[in-house]
């Protein structure tokens, strides 16, 4: 007796595939909504009339448009000299950053480094142990750095994550036969680091400035334990403060106590979205090297 060809499987039809485009396409949608939606209501919200805000009236587009709250915010001169602190701490912290994690992520990834295995278990050894925050204090304090700029600089000059991501990309997407050939034809270390690989680096220093930065721009802790002067307030101290004086103004008396929560819950709107607003307008600016540095940076290797 014959035995009977065994039936092949179904195949997944067109019909299949459409299905699941549109499932993808769905839960990428719903995933958009959920990210771009309290943004939208921020902004929305800070130009909107606060009593509308506080009643629930705004869920999207602004109601009883406004710009008391921002008026208030940039009518101070505070905010102005908070800007040109960031701007500058960010300026300065970024270089610095940069500077140092090339200078130790170049050598960490040549295999012709001596002792580099140990040196890198030394390196990352510091993502695991730290000294803690008082210890740190104390050292910022002896160098003479507090209430100076170079206390929000100098204790995150490189961040060991980053050096490690800068390392990986170094040895995963620069030939290391391309280095030998310069080193022949008599190229320099420093002349093969400014000529070759920076160029051939862009990507990663994309990502690395963008880390760097947002990080400085966002930073208020450390501001928070080592600037004692007012001239030296960053913006999101400054905006810290403004916001912590309405509220506790908006509280302190009787007279005009509505009127005052109602500045406060506005100017809290206001303040994130001029907080943000550079990071917002720098990132396209490296979105197109941004998403390749972060893949060949922390995958390959």
């Amino acid at each position: 007796m014959s035995k009977r060809a065994a039936a092949p499987k179904a195949q997944a039809g067109p019909a299949d595939e459409r299905w699941f485009d549109w499932l993808v396409y769905l839960i990428a949608a719903v995933i958009i909504v959920i990210v771009l939606y309290p943004l939208l209501f921020v902004v929305s919200a800070s130009f909107s009339d606060p009593a509308k805000v506080l009643g629930g009236e705004v869920w999207l587009l602004p109601k009883g448009v406004t710009v008391d709250a921002y008026a208030n915010i940039l009518d101070n001169d505070k905010i102005w000299r908070g800007y040109a602190n960031s701007i500058l701490y960010t300026a300065v912290g970024t270089a610095v950053n940069i500077v140092m994690t090339l200078l130790a992520a170049y050598p960490l990834s040549r295999p012709d480094l001596p002792l580099r295995k140990g040196l890198m278990l030394i390196v990352t050894l510091t993502m695991f142990l730290s000294g803690g925050l008082i210890p740190i204090y104390l050292l910022v304090k002896d160098l003479g750095m507090v209430d100076t700029m170079w206390a929000l600089i100098v204790p995150g000059a490189v961040s060991t994550y980053n050096l490690i991501v800068m390392r990986t990309y170094f040895q995963s997407s620069i030939p290391w036969e391309l280095q030998e050939a310069a080193h022949m034809d008599g190229c320099s270390n420093w002349r093969l680091l400014a000529s070759i690989i920076l160029p051939l680096s862009k990507p990663i220093l994309a990502v690395m400035v963008l880390f760097y930065a947002v990080g400085h721009w966002n930073s208020f802790f450390n501001a928070l334990i080592y600037i004692r002067s007012e001239e030296l307030y960053p913006l999101q101290l400054v905006l810290r403060e403004i916001l912590l004086i309405s509220q506790s103004d908006a509280v302190d008396g009787l007279v005009g106590m509505e009127d005052k929560v109602l500045l406060a819950e506005s100017i809290k709107y206001a303040v994130i979205i001029v907080s943000s607003l550079p990071v917002l307008i720098m990132y396209p600016f490296v979105q197109r090297h941004f998403v390749k540095g972060v893949m060949i940076g922390s995958i390959k290797g």
